[in-house]
């Protein structure tokens, strides 16, 4: 790793929701590592994901691997980074050996901080004292399990094929091998999973004492087995019922030391995602493998969503882009604005932060306690209606900022 300091090292004095936090990390210099293969898929899932049964073989994982490293050789030296996110997927899926392989290659070409965060998403059947060990060793220091609930039967709905125990033991193991930060992932709101058995879910993963909490209603994307399932007369999720379990969270997490602070996030002090700030703060960031977006320069760039298609443009010696935009004017600060409303902290309101609120929809936003402002910034006072507020944010004119 690079000996040059970052751009932030992790913060420990700034309580997560802090707008000295949230504004600081449009300076953090992030990438994202793409690795798509998974077991198998899960119902609700739209993710850049292949299966063993869709050529996710040995051979095109080792062609992958190869080809990550040829595309960040492909990418202008910028660096260092501050922050690394391996998501999927499962990238435990790859072998230490394999992820090393990629995190010299990034190291090599941009530098890695020494106070970085290197963060790797996991499935708790994964995870084990030797993997925990040998993650560590390679480098990462952050580890987000897919433990999604801790009820059984709700785990079988949502086709996971881990155990409510396995959950346990990966905390523990990752805790036992110097992980600085551990993130468990829930789901709420599946059809069947009833308040007390959230209650149960939330109740058990704060017992495990987690440094980072993320929460997210279950939504039906299309072109899932859950969409087509949905289609087919089963039971969708219920809005109303996911708001009781959202709030319910919020009023729980407080009491573990977790701060709310983005709509789906929680942290205790010192342990907030750098990577996912970064992007809410419209930082810059380089992305990496299947189906990445990435923004660097003012343009916004996405490869190519296709194993076959991705590993066959690198091979050539290609950029494997799917396309890219420029965004000027006022989509630049509206983005900007969307983006960082997502937390807590809220954002300085700017050009179309105050063309928002001198609206018609602005005010009735206002009026019916949906924004705040307070110290110069706008903020979304009830999150579960922020996308009601970026309807209102693309509906304004576009006029030059």
């Amino acid at each position: 790793m690079t000996d040059e300091p970052s751009a932030s090292s992790r913060t420990l004095d700034e309580s997560p929701d802090s707008p000295a936090l949230a504004d600081g990390a449009a300076a953090l210099r992030s990438a994202y590592v793409h690795i798509p293969f998974c077991g198998h898929r899960c119902p609700y899932c739209d993710f850049a994901v292949v299966t063993p049964g869709e050529g996710g073989d040995d051979a095109a994982t080792d062609r992958y691997v190869a080809a990550l490293v040829g595309e960040i050789a492909m990418e202008e030296t910028w660096g260092p980074l501050d922050a690394v996110n391996f998501g999927g997927g499962t990238p435990t899926r790859l072998t230490p050996a394999a992820l090393r392989s990629i995190l010299t290659a990034l190291d090599l070409r941009f530098g890695i901080s020494p106070s970085a965060e290197i963060s790797i998403e996991a499935n708790p059947e994964d995870w084990s004292d030797a993997s925990a060990n040998g993650l560590a060793a390679v480098g990462f220091n952050r580890v987000s399990f897919g433990a999604q609930s801790f009820d059984p039967a709700v785990l079988s709905a949502l086709g996971r094929t881990h155990s409510v125990d396995q959950t346990v033991t990966a905390v523990a193991a990752s805790r036992s091998h110097g992980f600085e930060s551990v993130n468990l992932d829930l789901i709420f709101g599946t059809p069947g999973e009833s308040m007390e058995s959230w209650r149960r879910t939330v109740e058990r993963a704060l017992e495990l004492e987690p440094d980072h909490l993320s929460a997210y209603g279950l939504t039906v994307e299309l072109g899932t087995a859950l969409s087509r399932s949905v289609r087919a007369g089963a039971a969708a999720p219920d809005p109303d019922d996911q708001a009781d379990k959202y709030e319910f969270l919020e009023g729980i997490a407080p009491s573990a030391g977790l701060v709310r602070y983005e709509i789906s996030n929680y942290a205790g002090r010192g342990h907030h995602c750098r990577y996912n700030l970064s992007t809410w703060a419209s930082g810059e960031y380089l992305g990496f493998g299947l189906g990445v977006h990435d923004h660097r320069d003012g343009v916004r760039s996405r490869n190519l969503r296709r194993l076959d298609a991705y590993l066959a443009a690198v091979e050539r010696g290609d950029r494997p882009r799917a396309g890219s935009e420029r965004l000027t004017g006022f989509r630049v600060d509206a983005e900007r604005l969307m983006l960082g409303l997502r937390r807590v902290a809220g954002v300085v309101p700017g050009v179309s932060g105050s063309r928002l609120l001198a609206s018609s929809e602005g005010e009735r936003l206002l009026e019916a306690g949906v924004l705040g402002l307070a110290g110069g910034r706008v903020c979304v006072l009830r999150p579960l209606l922020t996308d009601e507020v970026n309807r209102a944010v693309l509906s304004l004119p576009t006029g030059d900022c």
